[in-house]
């Protein structure tokens, strides 16, 4: 048993650290594997804080010279100022709803079929969106304005109904509101680290009572496959919005979402 729980959480981890960053959803693809390798329910909300908690890591870890920089600029220049208010500005949106709600989203919204429609719905969003020639007035991070951050904002709110992905939501936002693929990328990416990192600390901290030492080595492991898995896919993430559309996400989300549907119909 003891084998078998630490190579599930293995494949977890490795799920997460996938589909954290890519506009597939990872929590509508942890919803259905979690339940597909019967991984146990009493831990399994911790589990999950510490794997995102690993993903999460990844992209500090990648982003780490640039934000670096952004900070130490931030006491004497006025554009990282700004910068770091638009990703905090973007963050309010989902923070409020989700504290407001989670309870009410947590109970009715955490089942395949959410997942399954809200794959397909976003696959065709992705696709239209994508088919659509537009000219975009945003082609850096540093040029965006506070409209274009609170639009990324409110499209995050989307991403709490499982199966939308907070990656989609963000960077398909920032294309609507007139950002490039890559600027809409990288600031999804900042816009991450806050957000959930307050999301899997006010998860922890309700959760603290469930935490075992026991769960230690199933844990550690999820968090490092995680952690591992995610930073080779931001890494290969940022270099291909250089040059791809999200079509192919697109049609991955249709067909995922509809396998979905017909497996736990």
């Amino acid at each position: 048993m003891g084998a078998m729980i630490v190579l599930k959480a293995i494949v977890l981890g490795i799920v997460e650290g996938i589909t954290e960053f890519l506009p597939i959803s990872s929590t509508g693809h942890l919803i259905v594997f979690s339940s597909l390798l019967n991984y146990p329910e009493a831990s399994r909300e911790t589990f999950e804080i510490f794997i995102q908690l690993g993903a999460i890591l990844a992209v500090a870890c990648h982003f780490a010279k640039p934000l670096h920089g952004l900070i130490r600029s931030a006491s004497n220049e006025t554009r990282a100022q700004a910068l770091i208010a638009k990703v905090f500005l973007a963050f309010l949106p989902a923070a409020a709803v989700g504290l407001l709600f989670h309870k009410t989203i947590e109970a009715h919204l955490f089942r395949p079929m959410v997942v399954a429609a809200s794959l397909v719905g976003g696959g065709i969003i992705i696709l239209i969106v994508e088919r659509r020639q537009r000219r975009f007035e945003v082609q850096t991070i540093e040029s965006m304005g506070w409209r274009h951050a609170l639009w990324v904002g409110v499209s995050q709110v989307l991403s709490l109904i499982p199966g939308v992905s907070r990656a989609g939501a963000t960077i398909i936002g920032g294309m609507l509101a007139g950002m490039n693929r890559p600027s809409a990328t990288q600031f999804s990416f900042y816009l991450s680290l806050p957000t959930m990192f307050a999301a899997s600390l006010y998860s922890l901290f309700k959760a603290r009572h469930l935490l075992s030492v026991s769960d230690a080595l199933p844990f550690g492991v999820g968090f490092v496959a995680a952690f591992i898995s995610a930073l080779l896919v931001v890494r290969a993430f940022v270099t291909f919005v250089q040059r791809h559309d999200f079509t192919g996400f697109g049609y991955y989300r249709i067909a995922a979402g509809l396998v979905i549907a017909l497996f736990f119909h």
